[in-house]
């Protein structure tokens, strides 16, 4: 896909020659860099701004030649000889493959807005003729310790390394919620593990609600509405989370329509809100707990809370809701 992408391009014109690959003529395009507003005629020589044999100092390379045969661990066959993709190019092709040549949001770091952003819309529109993204959302850096998350700076944690200490995907998912994307957010262990206790807080509530009631269609079309609108005003995903719990605080809603909206909100979230996970119990476990019910049935609640103490003993905790009995791991 690269490498007809730059065939293309290449066809149209936007393409030249030097000793070390093919680059892109970012002259032949009138409104190149316009989403970081650069000032073509004020770029001076520097870091990733090299003029040697480029037309213009904001020229890119679309392929590199490799110096000498099997240098490189990644190297390939061309029309115009051995070499690698440059930098930008891999970005449209692959976008282009599975979202079209125009699609609605595309992501990425602040770092990326003043070279590598711009060189993919220069790229991507030279090619189709078509605007390339409808929405560019630029989000600050994730920090740990006041420093930058990357790999060149080292110190970041993995996700498996993280569900090794207890953590789930969607623990650092509600963590990254908490935050607007344009924000910096620093990590820190204190507040994963309020996301963590938040995620888990929030699941047992929703699990006790009573979703048998009748439902108002007039009240959850009007909540669902003030949430949109949290999300239009710049995808603010934080107001649109407290909004959730301020939703489950509201006496004018019934469990019924609480239970609906929030699975609504969950569409957007993707915290698999309505799931509860399910924990293996041992026989001793499953018999205490068929002893007590049968006890709560008789009405024999002196003998029904010494059982609850015993299974609290086996490190469990028991809930009575009105729709089931929840055994949860103490915590």
């Amino acid at each position: 896909e690269q490498i007809e992408l730059i065939k293309k391009l290449e066809k149209k014109g936007y393409t030249y020659k030097t000793s070390d690959g093919i680059y892109f003529d970012t002259s032949k395009l009138k409104d190149y860099g316009k989403l970081a507003k650069i000032n073509i005629k004020g770029l001076k020589a520097g870091k990733r701004i090299s003029v040697g044999e480029k037309r213009n100092k904001t020229d890119f390379a679309l392929w590199k030649f490799s110096k000498k045969p099997g240098t490189r661990q990644q190297e390939w066959k061309s029309p115009w000889g051995l070499g690698f993709p440059g930098w930008h190019i891999e970005c449209s092709a692959m976008s282009m493959k599975y979202l079209g040549e125009t699609f609605d949001i595309h992501t990425g770091g602040t770092d990326h807005i003043s070279i590598h952003h711009p060189n993919e819309i220069a790229q991507s529109e030279a090619a189709t003729g078509k605007p390339f993204v409808k929405y560019w959302l630029h989000g600050a850096f994730l920090t740990f310790k006041g420093e930058k998350v990357s790999k060149s700076t080292g110190g970041l944690y993995t996700l498996s390394e993280l569900e090794e200490k207890g953590y789930s995907p969607l623990d650092l998912r509600y963590f990254f919620l908490s935050a607007h994307y344009r924000k910096p957010l620093n990590f820190s262990f204190q507040a994963l593990d309020y996301a963590k206790s938040s995620l888990q807080r929030l699941k047992e509530i929703i699990s006790k609600l009573d979703k048998k009631q009748k439902k108002n269609k007039k009240n959850i079309d009007m909540a669902y509405k003030q949430f949109l609108e949290f999300l239009n005003d710049d995808i603010n995903t934080p107001r649109a989370l407290s909004y959730m719990w301020e939703i489950l605080r509201e006496n004018r809603l019934n469990d019924s329509e609480k239970y609906d909206l929030i699975l609504k909100f969950d569409k957007v979230f993707g915290l698999d809100l309505d799931k509860v996970k399910e924990i293996k119990v041992s026989k001793e476990l499953e018999k205490l707990i068929l002893e007590r019910r049968m006890l709560r049935e008789k009405k024999d609640w002196k003998k029904a809370d010494e059982i609850r103490k015993k299974i609290n003993k086996l490190g469990f905790v028991i809930e009575d809701t009105k729709e089931r009995v929840i055994v949860k791991r103490r915590s």
